[in-house]
């Protein structure tokens, strides 16, 4: 669905020069385009400093083995992967086969095949973790390739003619785009359907309903949709990452969630999100580099009285 926002000259000077640049960079071709994303990206840490104290307070605390050479050169990197995988995700214009060229094998698909065959549809997540938006692409092309498909829960952006450029490129992918306003109404029909259903769930909104859980040691503000959805509609949780490998090209990572219905509706919620977190978790540790450190995951306090590991309610009988 596109973004009815009317457009300002602002965002159409924006979108021109976006554009603009597009089209220069396609014609440079992938490889170079993308290191001239990374390029940039870079500057964003050094001599910008953009969030730079951020990023670096956040490696310290995730990674307190880490030196202070250490902490510095994840920074640096993480600016330059985010640079690239923002190039990559505005050059894609052709179709699944293009996607597919961007990607080793995927020895894991059989987790979203054996999903599929439940027939209860599937809640699949992910972070802002390797590139997020081929990941999308990816899982899309191959579903509506089986005959299914996928659907992407999304946050609006603020210019909407840049938005509307990348949900055509989404929704030719294979991919419905699905505002997040109307993730409530719309994801129950889905998952009735058989299709997969993405939600990116580690940015702590406003409004949206949320747990708190561990990440990293410290409680931070976690969507809790994925899991609501799950447990009502019976429907198997995947976690997906796309990787980036020393290839170049990326690796798609997929991992059943553990879904364990206790009878108690709220410990079982918060469980299901601790282990998607935790998933997320794994593979940072892993490949902290191509970590989303620019946001603020940590901004929300959680209330006051919170714990963790949740306490069962008495009496509730297991199912």
């Amino acid at each position: 669905m596109a973004n009815d926002k009317t457009p300002t000259l602002a965002h159409r000077t924006q979108y021109a020069a976006l554009r603009t640049l597009i089209g220069t960079l396609r014609m440079a071709g992938w490889n170079t385009a993308t290191a001239v994303g990374e390029a940039v990206g870079r500057l964003g840490y050094s001599p910008l400093g953009i969030r730079r104290d951020l990023v670096e307070e956040a490696l310290r605390r995730c990674f307190p083995e880490f030196n202070e050479e250490r902490v510095r050169a994840v920074a640096r990197a993480s600016y330059g992967h985010l640079g690239r995988v923002t190039i990559e995700a505005t050059l894609l214009s052709g179709g699944p086969e293009e996607v597919f060229e961007r990607f080793e094998p995927c020895a894991d698909w059989p987790v979203v095949e054996a999903a599929l065959a439940e027939g209860k549809g599937i809640c699949m997540v992910t972070g802002h973790f390797g590139n997020w938006e081929l990941a999308g692409s990816y899982v899309g092309a191959r579903l509506t390739a089986m005959g299914s498909g996928l659907d992407a829960i999304v946050r609006s952006q603020s210019n909407p003619l840049f938005e509307r450029y990348i949900n055509r490129t989404r929704e030719r992918l294979g991919m419905i785009v699905v505002p997040d306003a109307e993730a409530v109404r719309r994801t129950p029909r889905s998952l009735r359907a058989g299709r997969a259903v993405a939600f990116v769930m580690d940015q702590g909104v406003i409004g949206l309903a949320s747990t708190f859980v561990p990440f990293f040691g410290r409680l931070a503000k976690t969507p809790r949709g994925p899991a609501v959805f799950a447990l009502r509609f019976h429907a198997p949780v995947v976690f997906a990452a796309a990787i980036r490998q020393p290839s170049g090209k990326y690796r798609l990572r997929l991992e059943r969630v553990p879904v364990n219905p206790t009878g108690d509706r709220e410990y079982d919620v918060d469980m299901i999100v601790h282990d998607y977190t935790a998933t997320l978790e794994r593979f940072v540790r892993a490949t902290p580099e191509q970590y989303f450190w620019q946001h603020r995951r940590w901004k929300h306090a959680p209330p006051a009285g919170t714990v963790w590991p949740p306490v069962r309610s008495a009496g509730v009988a297991a199912e």
